[in-house]
């Protein structure tokens, strides 16, 4: 697949001649047009789920149809909790490829684990379904290019779930980067500190009642059922989730790449370590990942950081831009401040957020990609990131990166790492 660079994010073409796979296309029941009520099904609501539940359901003249979830406890309570909220009852469907093959489903949104995001996205584009998809949109850049080309091979609306790309603080804040207000921008920071405690090691047990674990496992291998894993710890561990660059991080990676108008970076540098807790996560409780663009003169600094620790300029949670005549606080996803001059004077400042559910569904009724302000080839590039710091801390060394072959140059080791051994028939296609 070619390199993206960010002004070609929406032009994104592929061959036509990739072949289809099991899951058979299936032809949306409706055209949509102002007027068309969408119908939508979300995939995991037990966590991020719950905010898509909602965040659909306030939208005109749309409907959360169906709730899918492996977890036949959580679902129950979930339509419970549905029904008493919205007033009306909801479909349930532990497996997501029986909501594939219902032909009323417009749209579905996904809340899985990391490791299932980009599969469950390729197996709604090639059931005619639109997606929203979490972040990560995948769980190695492998997976990732061949969600962008199911996505423009089926012609699906794929929105990435990072809601700062839809804040209107955020749109404001990269228009005066593009200007020119803090000068030239060299360098962006991204931090992610975040409370996450000790997880212990509960080891071994019997698959609750209810849970397919099967399922729940999808595309990793197979792994006896612990309490560590389901239903959130399971970031910490590297079958299913990318440790918290993976996790909060792809945010702030978005944000770095879009702030500093680049793509995959040449040299990646990682370190990091558990320092704090004897558990058994696998993923670093600390990281600190450099991304250098010499080409052209930029770098990206990211920091993972548990437990105690002091704010940078305010932030926990954020990134800073630098620039030769100022700098740039981002504070979550909708808060910016700029400081100017070497006495940082303090210049232009906003709050504001946005409704990135919203700007999914004007795109799907409209039927054009270029309205999504997190289309999929970002989300693929964000998480990339992630995955490339992650590859060089797990490896113990910086690596040389080629953003155009999107390979590491002449590192086997390395390379292998871009994807991973797939477990029939939770199998990600090399033909989308």
């Amino acid at each position: 697949m070619k390199k993206f660079t960010r002004r070609e994010m929406l032009k994104a073409t592929v061959p036509s001649s990739l072949a289809v796979m099991a899951i058979p296309t299936i032809i949306p029941a409706t055209a949509f047009g102002a007027n068309d009520r969408l119908r939508v099904a979300v995939i995991g609501i037990n966590g991020r789920g719950k905010d898509h539940i909602s965040g659909f359901m306030n939208q005109n003249n749309v409907e959360v149809a169906t709730l899918c979830d492996v977890d036949n406890v959580v679902l129950k309570d979930g339509a419970k909790a549905f029904e008493q909220k919205y007033g009306k009852k909801v479909n349930t469907e532990e497996d997501l490829r029986r909501v594939y093959e219902d032909k009323s489903i417009d749209a579905v949104s996904i809340a899985t684990p990391n490791h299932w995001h980009a599969l469950a996205a390729i197996w709604a584009c090639q059931a005619g379904k639109d997606v929203y998809v979490e972040k990560p949109a995948c769980h190695n850049l492998y997976e990732g290019k061949k969600l962008v080309e199911a996505a423009n091979k089926y012609n699906k609306i794929v929105q990435h779930g990072v809601q700062l790309r839809s804040s209107v603080a955020m749109q404001e804040a990269i228009k005066h980067l593009r200007d020119g207000l803090i000068g030239k921008v060299y360098m962006a920071r991204g931090t992610v500190y975040k409370w996450r405690p000790d997880i212990g090691d509960q080891g071994k047990s019997p698959v609750p009642a209810g849970l397919n674990w099967d399922l729940w496992q999808g595309p990793a291998q197979t792994r006896d059922f612990s309490k560590n894993y389901v239903h959130y710890n399971w970031h910490w561990f590297w079958d299913y989730g990318n440790g918290d660059i993976g996790n909060q991080g792809v945010h702030e990676t978005d944000l770095c790449m879009w702030g500093l108008d680049v793509g995959l970076p040449e040299e990646i540098t990682s370190a990091g370590g558990k320092y704090l807790w004897n558990d058994c996560k696998e993923t670093p409780e600390v990281l600190t990942s450099t991304y250098n663009y010499p080409k052209q003169g930029k770098v990206i600094q990211f920091e993972v950081r548990p437990w105690m620790t002091n704010k940078e300029d305010g932030i926990e949670v954020g990134n800073i831009f630098y620039g030769d005549k100022g700098y740039m606080v981002i504070n979550g996803y909708n808060d910016y401040k700029t400081f100017l001059g070497k006495d940082r004077t303090p210049g232009p400042a906003r709050k504001e957020g946005g409704d990135h559910y919203k700007n999914f569904v004007d795109a799907v009724r409209a039927r054009d990609k270029k309205l999504l302000n997190g289309p999929i080839e970002t989300g693929y590039l964000a998480a990339s990131l992630a995955h490339l710091g992650n590859i060089s801390y797990r490896l113990g060394r910086s690596l040389k990166f080629d953003p155009t072959k999107e390979t590491f140059i002449n590192d086997k080791e390395a390379n292998a790492m871009l994807t991973r051994k797939y477990r029939a028939p939770y199998v990600v296609p090399d033909k989308v």
